[in-house]
């Protein structure tokens, strides 16, 4: 356990704490906490996870945009709903992908445990874009994911950050909880044209 994977973890929390409040400020603890990860899990032969930790910071971009824009527009953050087969084929897309990628990092680096590094990574990816479009459907995403991610952490060694996705797993929980208060809520104002 170092500083590093301290400070990370904290900067971590907040921001997923800010992201299930819908508050704005999340896009900038979460980008913090990707570029401190980023490292750290260089530094531990996650490659896979260290590159998404690359992919978050732009996908954190696209996320700030659209919540800024949904604001503009409805002045509060509008959950939106998500068709099963678009689930399916998103979720499809991340599995292949996902192999893809860890095919690529077993092959051509030394990656801790390529295969599942890469999985966890594609569908992480998924999850946080999700996120980015409003859809409730992120918080189960991150549950299954965030089980996963703390056998993983534990196997490398990383129990801070295991314990971290351990909290991520409530977190998530909570988060699909309090986003589906919202949405009923926005439901009945649309309802009776609040």
């Amino acid at each position: 356990m170092s500083a590093l994977e301290i400070v990370a973890v904290i900067i971590s929390l907040i921001g997923v704490i800010l992201t299930i409040m819908r508050n704005m400020w999340c896009w900038l603890f979460n980008f913090i906490a990707f570029t401190l990860y980023a490292y750290l899990f260089f530094t531990f032969k996650l490659y896979g996870e260290t590159i998404l930790q690359l992919f978050f910071m732009v996908v954190n971009f696209y996320g700030f945009y659209a919540w800024l824009k949904g604001k503009q527009q409805d002045h509060d953050i509008l959950i939106e709903p998500i068709q099963t087969t678009t689930i399916i084929w998103q979720m499809a897309f991340a599995l292949v992908s996902g192999l893809a990628f860890g095919l690529i990092l077993k092959h051509f680096t030394d990656a801790a445990v390529p295969i599942l590094d890469s999985q966890l990574a594609a569908f992480s990816l998924l999850a946080t874009y999700w996120t980015s479009r409003k859809h409730i459907a992120t918080w189960v995403l991150w549950v299954f994911v965030d089980i996963i991610y703390v056998a993983m952490f534990i196997y490398k060694g990383l129990w801070l950050t295991a314990g971290l996705y351990a909290a991520f797993v409530l977190l998530a929980m909570y988060g699909w909880w309090q986003w589906q208060q919202v949405k009923n809520k926005q439901k009945q104002d649309i309802f009776l044209g609040v």
